[in-house]
């Protein structure tokens, strides 16, 4: 809210200029959810709700005013759909815990960062979804056989919330948690990484789903093996309600870019895959670093109740399952 206090101190800039779609992009960062292959975004929070938010902070727009200002920033209505098993007032509790977690270690000075693997690519002559201006169409195989593949990819996503930056690790391997768990302990240790002035504690947004799912436990093993201990960091996790992995900023963030960017071009070496990622810009000023992890890891590792029992697991009295801090075993007897 502090950008809001600095611009009523010296008078609201007119209607629908970059300073009020600023303004409102940053009162419905935590309700947006979005595409990952389309770029296409949507809201949960009513248009009526957002006009009234708006007007709080000395901003007047009527709901259709909203609702046009949201249609050109690519947000669109979405229908309804089965709800999940969750009640939707536990879904509703996560989203609003998120946002405010995230909101926390911000204003704290902790890293947060979403994360996410994106599809699997078939590395080869394969036809690409999408157009890009070429002087003459890419000749492609007809048909997208796996086993006509050089390689299988996947890409492993880190976006850094604060900095607005992207980091895909490309894997040839198995999506496993080992994997996501190296690319987060890669992308730590980064020395060119943005550093931030308290970073004892890290914040995880992920989906409840895939590799890092709350359901994972060599996930949560991993994360206490290879970040946790090692590097003597407090490391909370948050976990998108199941179904609702979209809501995940790294979704709309990054991956959607991505895939526009690479839209329309064969992805016949890694190189290539890596070069397209690596290009991908924003006009808000995204950048991407890609690179390539060459390690085999093992799939359908199973861990024990032993090892479990092991882990400094603190479940959140909120969503206890898709909230928990995992704290050093090194200072098991000390206040973190």
């Amino acid at each position: 809210m502090d950008g809001f206090a600095h611009l009523a101190a010296g008078g609201y800039p007119p209607k629908k200029t970059p300073e009020v779609i600023d303004l409102l992009e940053e009162l419905i960062e935590g309700e947006t959810a979005g595409d990952p292959m389309s770029g296409r975004k949507w809201l949960r929070r009513d248009l009526r709700q957002l006009s009234q938010d708006l007007q709080q902070v000395g901003i007047t727009l009527s709901h259709v005013t909203v609702r046009r200002i949201l249609k050109q920033q690519k947000y669109s209505l979405k229908a309804n759909r089965k709800e999940h098993s969750e009640s939707t007032v536990e879904r509703d509790r996560q989203f609003r815990y998120i946002e405010r977690v995230k909101r926390l270690f911000i204003w704290a000075g902790h890293p947060v960062i979403s994360v996410d693997a994106k599809k699997k690519e078939l590395i080869g002559n394969f036809k690409n979804p999408g157009r890009s201006w070429q002087r003459e169409a890419e000749e492609v195989d007809v048909h997208d056989f796996p086993s006509d593949a050089v390689i299988k990819a996947t890409p492993y996503g880190i976006y850094d919330v604060i900095h607005n930056l992207g980091y895909v690790y490309v894997g040839i391997s198995a999506d496993t948690p080992q994997f996501a768990v190296d690319a987060i302990c890669r992308w730590w240790q980064r020395k060119d990484r943005p550093r931030l002035a308290h970073e004892n504690k890290l914040l995880i947004l992920c989906d409840a789903g895939g590799s890092n799912g709350y359901r994972k436990r060599n996930w949560k093993k991993q994360l206490q093996e290879s970040l946790v201990d090692p590097c003597n960091l407090e490391v909370m996790v948050c976990h998108y309600p199941t179904g609702a992995s979209k809501w995940n900023p790294i979704e709309h963030r990054l991956f959607s870019f991505i895939s526009l960017n690479w839209a329309g071009i064969p992805l016949r070496s890694l190189k290539i895959m890596l070069n397209l990622i690596r290009g991908t810009t924003t006009n808000t000023g995204l950048k991407v670093y890609a690179a390539l992890i060459k390690r085999i890891y093992p799939t359908k590792v199973k861990v024990s109740d032993q090892d479990m029992a092991s882990l400094n697991i603190l479940k959140r009295s909120i969503c206890p399952h898709w909230n928990y801090t995992i704290k050093p075993r090194s200072g098991l007897d000390s206040k973190v």
